[in-house]
């Protein structure tokens, strides 16, 4: 029989400053005693981590450049500034050990647990960007990569180009849901146009491997939870992932996509349970 945390924990929302930018973010009471620390991808914003946060607790927050944070134009939003950011951000919320989520470009903060590996407890990636060896970007980071061609990118961009590209994200060309594609849309101005694409042409491949390199200091219980049909982001690095990081264990999924709890609601029961280290049997 699967055990599940406890739903609908109340969640509440915060604004303060870190680091000198004003940042957003949402938290709720832990289910367990370790606080838990969501960090989104590109496009999105922390409005993606709330089906966990009512399981989970923990905090989701809006990395500089991104939904209701701070967006300033002198933030360089390399992946070296966003680990100084949120090592600026566990320690103004007093954090000795935490857990830690990622998703796509949320995995830039595994170069934070690699700092700080004797005060991670629990990590989960899901369809990270890869900081490992051999990945090369695809076709519409290539874009986002490139001078002035990103910014005529971006600024033909459309809602309905939105929600058009989000069907290659994934499984049978399902667009993302109506709420998600909202939240992206409403926030997708100037500034995070811009993060973004400070954030692509920080990382080149080299940039990318040279950014995992101390995963063997991260020995905390690792979950790497993969959807196989994500466009972006080949099944082989959340293999590589598993096999790099000591402790660590893969969950492929072949039925999702990038986002895979779109495709697999069961996946946010998976994660509360192992970041309160709760055996699911079947």
């Amino acid at each position: 029989m699967e055990q599940s945390t406890q739903s609908s924990l109340e969640v509440t929302e915060h604004h303060e400053k870190i680091a000198g930018m004003e940042t957003f973010w949402r938290s709720a009471e832990p289910a367990s005693g370790v606080p838990t620390l969501f960090v989104h991808g590109v496009p999105t914003n922390s409005d993606e981590w709330s089906p966990f946060l009512e399981k989970t607790g923990g905090v989701a927050l809006d990395l500089p450049g991104f939904g209701r944070s701070e967006k300033p134009m002198h933030f360089d939003g390399s992946i070296g500034a966003y680990n100084a950011f949120l090592q600026a951000f566990i320690a103004q919320l007093g954090w000795d050990r935490f857990n830690l989520v990622v998703e796509d470009w949320g995995g830039l903060a595994l170069v934070t647990a690699q700092e700080l590996h004797d005060r991670v407890n629990r990590v989960v990636i899901i369809n990270a960007v890869p900081l490992l060896p051999g990945y090369k970007w695809h076709r519409l980071a290539r874009v986002w990569r490139t001078p002035l061609l990103g910014e005529l990118a971006m600024g033909f961009t459309t809602r309905s180009i939105a929600r058009r590209l989000s069907r290659e994200a994934r499984p049978n060309g399902q667009e993302l849901p109506p709420e998600m594609i909202d939240s992206i849309w409403e926030n997708f101005d100037h500034g995070t146009q811009r993060a973004i694409l400070k954030l692509y042409r920080s990382a080149p491949s080299k940039v990318l491997e040279e950014a995992g390199e101390r995963f063997s200091l991260l020995t905390a219980p690792t979950l790497v939870i993969w959807g196989e049909q994500d466009p972006y982001i080949p099944t082989r690095f959340g293999a590589l992932y598993s096999e790099t990081i000591p402790n660590a264990r893969l969950e492929l999924l072949p039925d999702a996509g990038h986002w895979p709890w779109l495709d697999r609601p069961d996946i946010i029961d998976m994660t509360a349970n192992f970041l309160a280290d709760v055996e699911s049997v079947a």
